[in-house]
This record gives structure tokens, C-alpha cells and sequence, in this order.
């Protein structure tokens, strides 16, 4: 698996999960199936918290999940990519989150692997922004939700990276 990220700190001393490299490009639209290939490298590994030392294991249902969601489906230009490229960085997503909160299952289609409910979890990470010589010139940082359902095994899954919303701060410079 090809991975190019590291976890640093912004001005403000809040950790951000810095991906150096864009593997996933186009002009118009997202491969999304490369994107699911590329996620299932993950599938059966498992990543803790630090904040909580929740380990949440990645299931056989991410890939899919993460590349057909409505959520994704919905996803256009920058917010599209940035789900795309932020695949590199999922050990470091899940080991920086933050902010944990429950919410109960409403739905039947989860009544029995969210048997336990929901969780949210704050991340963020950065995407280098190159210029036409394909030079870095600096990061644009943003924000996401990290989806866990909490399994009738008792176990924590990453379910989805959803609410991927750029920074408006000011840009990282490289």
C-alpha cells in the first residue's frame, strides 16, 4: 500500500494527519472503484484512539460503505477528492480523533451490526495543493466525522468518513 502521511501539528498546536502526495486524480470525476481496491488493504486491521483507546477495527462493509455511500454519491470537486485522497490516512484519522459522541440506533437496516449505536468522531487532515509544475505550495486543511457503529459483538467499525468540509483558516504553507 502506497502511503504517504504523517500526524503534525498546526499553528494552534491541534493535531492534523498531513497527506504529501494526491494518488488520487481527474479533472471531472473520482475512480471510485481504485478507491475501494485501495481500501481493502485495510479491512481486517485494526486502530486505537488515543484520546479514548477505543480500538476500532476496519470490517469487510468499509470499502463499500466509504465509496457508495449517498453521502459519497453526493460529494463534488474539492469535497470529492478530499474524501478520495484522505484513504491514505485512515490509521492516522482514527489514532487523532477526538470528540466522541453516541448516538442511539433508529434505523432497522443497522438494528443488528449498530446493535450497540453510533459514534462520531472528530478528525482532520491536510491535502497538498500543487502548482502547475506539480511543486507543492502549500496544504488546504479540512475537517471530518469519522462514522463508528458499534457492533452486537462489542466491537467499534469504522463505518464512514462523512462531513468533509474545508477550512477556511488559513491555508497550511508547505
Amino acid at each position: 500500500m502506497n502511503r504517504n502521511v504523517e500526524i503534525a501539528l498546526d499553528q494552534n498546536g491541534k493535531e492534523f494527519v498531513k497527506v504529501n502526495k494526491i494518488l488520487f486524480k481527474g479533472k471531472r470525476s473520482v475512480d471510485w472503484d481504485a478507491i475501494k481496491s485501495f481500501l481493502s488493504e485495510y479491512v481486517g486491521e485494526f486502530y486505537k484512539i488515543a484520546s479514548s483507546d477505543d480500538v476500532i477495527f476496519i470490517g469487510n462493509d468499509f470499502p463499500d460503505e466509504y465509496t457508495g455511500s449517498k453521502y459519497t454519491h453526493g460529494l463534488k470537486g474539492t469535497a470529492a477528492k478530499a474524501k478520495a485522497n484522505a484513504t491514505q490516512g485512515i490509521p492516522e484519522l482514527i489514532e487523532i480523533a477526538q470528540d466522541k459522541h453516541h448516538k442511539d440506533n433508529q434505523g432497522e437496516k443497522h438494528k443488528w451490526n449498530a446493535r450497540y449505536g453510533w459514534y462520531r468522531y472528530n478528525s482532520r487532515f491536510a491535502l497538498p495543493v500543487l502548482d502547475e509544475n506539480g511543486n507543492v505550495e502549500r496544504y488546504n486543511l479540512f475537517h471530518a466525522s469519522l462514522l463508528i457503529r458499534h457492533d452486537n459483538n462489542g466491537r467499534m467499525y469504522l463505518y464512514d468518513i462523512i462531513d468533509i468540509k474545508k477550512e477556511t483558516s488559513n491555508p497550511l504553507e508547505s
